[in-house]
């Protein structure tokens, strides 16, 4: 059977399925409904049990969806909610009227459960829920596939559903709207307090650069960073250090505390995860890469690369390299890897290679960059992470004599500067030293000689914008023949 036979029997099936002789009721259960309320009627202190897993859109009945959400209004409030102040709220309500009124509430009351079993009653009414939305989820997901829009292909189908899934299991807890100031000043205590008793001076996830770290104080969370250079300098390179740092740090850490974070989803636009694993194994075995690709290894590098492939085998990093994803896609995986597996840090080389949500004709690719920065900063925020953007330069930059990168070089768009909370550039003048080399037996050579002695394997990172601290520059040292960033060993004089 081909394949096109094959997936018209299946929708054939769908589509020809027998009437039942009885037909499937909605997932609902009436007396759990009322037995929870009464329970919150006679004790209010019932409704501390549930407040975080029953909301008034829970109740399948229309009036008891009413009577909870006045109920609660009470409740948080500070007032009593019973027989006689909910009467109140529903004197002139049809279905109030119809089902008894006064009669039943008071029938409510007399088939309520204790308040130790109001946490059950709970749960099971919001599993009831989430049931009913899953039928309509279903629903108009078929509808959807079996009626196409212009607008709207497969793919998009798909992220649309994951995104409703992933919103059903989070109960809609992103949508937390403005919240009480003092909620927020004691939360940001808090934080302030586990700043104050770490023993490090480094708040934010360590990227395992000292000098760096000690500059940033470390990725935080929901921050948007942009890691910008020109070709060459070195992104990649250092973003894969960066992830192998936090990883391979956490990993020696789990030993003591199975607990400990340090996942990193890797988002590889450009390069193939096999290329990325690659230079991974490079920096953990300090073999060159590119002897490890040709395959120009000696027997003890090879035993020493299987080592290291060992090593690293159980770190917690993900690799996507699929091309072309738009932000949608990166939301919805990155979500589904959070909500699965837990997530620490997201990666993406690169921004520009990010394909736009909505492109057509009028756009220009200035707005779909902003759409894009915007796009991966709600990110960082919903998912409560640091994002890490990796980001082409102007090629401006090579046409000034000074070639150090400004917050202008920023390509395509004045929004990333804009939406981004620590904006660094990866410098290296090496690369622009050696491809000016005099003539040999000058004065000149032998000045450029000295200074190449001097920047060999140097590196600078600026940072040119940082939402939690001064601008400021940190020197490292670069390997480039293992494509590894480490610190650099004097730093005194920078």
């Amino acid at each position: 059977m081909s394949d096109s036979e094959d997936t018209r029997k299946k929708v054939n099936t769908i589509t020809n399925l027998p009437i039942q002789n009885e037909l499937r009721q909605i997932p609902t259960n009436l007396e759990a409904e009322r037995a929870l309320l009464g329970a919150i009627l006679t004790n209010n202190r019932a409704y501390e049990h549930i407040e975080e897993i029953v909301n008034a859109s829970d109740f399948a009945e229309p009036l008891n969806k009413e009577i909870f959400s006045h109920t609660k209004s009470l409740i948080d409030k500070g007032k009593i909610a019973d027989l006689n102040t909910i009467r109140l709220f529903l004197e002139n309500n049809e279905r109030f009227k119809e089902l008894g009124g006064i009669e039943y509430l008071l029938k409510i009351t007399e088939d309520s459960v204790s308040i130790i079993n109001a946490a059950h009653y709970g749960k099971v009414i919001s599993d009831l829920s989430k049931r009913r939305e899953l039928i309509i989820f279903g629903t108009d997901l078929v509808n959807d596939s079996f009626l196409p829009k212009p607008d709207r292909d497969a793919l998009q189908i798909i992220e649309m559903a994951e995104q409703q899934l992933y919103d059903l299991t989070t109960d809609g807890k992103l949508e937390t709207g403005p919240k009480n100031f003092e909620n927020l000043i004691n939360e940001t205590m808090e934080y302030i307090e586990k700043a104050y008793q770490k023993d490090s001076s480094i708040i934010g996830l360590k990227t395992g650069l000292k000098d760096f770290d000690k500059k940033i104080s470390g990725l935080h969370n929901s921050d948007l960073i942009i890691l910008a250079g020109r070709p060459s300098m070195g992104k990649t390179a250092l973003a894969t250090n960066i992830a192998y740092n936090i990883t391979n740090t956490h990993e020696k850490q789990k030993i003591d505390n199975p607990a400990s974070k340090g996942k990193v989803l890797f988002f590889s636009l450009e390069m193939s995860s096999e290329q990325l694993v690659t230079r991974l194994l490079s920096e953990s075995s300090n073999i060159s890469s590119q002897k490890i690709r040709s395959g120009e290894i000696s027997k003890v590098e090879f035993s020493k690369i299987v080592k290291s492939s060992e090593k690293i085998s159980n770190l917690s990093m993900f690799i996507d390299d699929s091309p072309a994803l738009t932000i949608s896609s990166i939301r919805t995986r990155a979500r589904r890897i959070k909500r699965k597996e837990g997530l620490d840090l997201i990666i993406i080389d690169y921004l520009q290679l990010i394909e736009s949500q909505n492109k057509n004709g009028n756009d220009n690719r200035v707005k779909e960059v902003s759409d894009i920065t915007r796009g991966l900063k709600a990110l960082a925020k919903e998912l409560n992470i640091p994002v890490i953007a990796l980001s082409q330069l102007s090629r401006k930059v090579e046409d000034r004599e000074e070639k150090r990168p400004q917050l202008a070089d920023l390509r395509e768009s004045g929004a990333i500067e804009q939406d981004a909370d620590l904006v660094v550039f990866l410098y290296r003048e090496e690369y622009y030293l050696e491809r000016s080399e005099p003539t040999e037996g000058t004065e000149k050579h032998a000045m450029w000689l000295n200074k190449m002695d001097k920047i060999h394997n140097v590196a600078e990172a600026i940072i040119a914008k940082n939402r939690h601290g001064p601008v400021s520059k940190v020197k490292l040292h670069f390997n480039p023949s293992s494509t590894k960033f480490s610190d650099f060993i004097d730093n005194n004089n920078f």
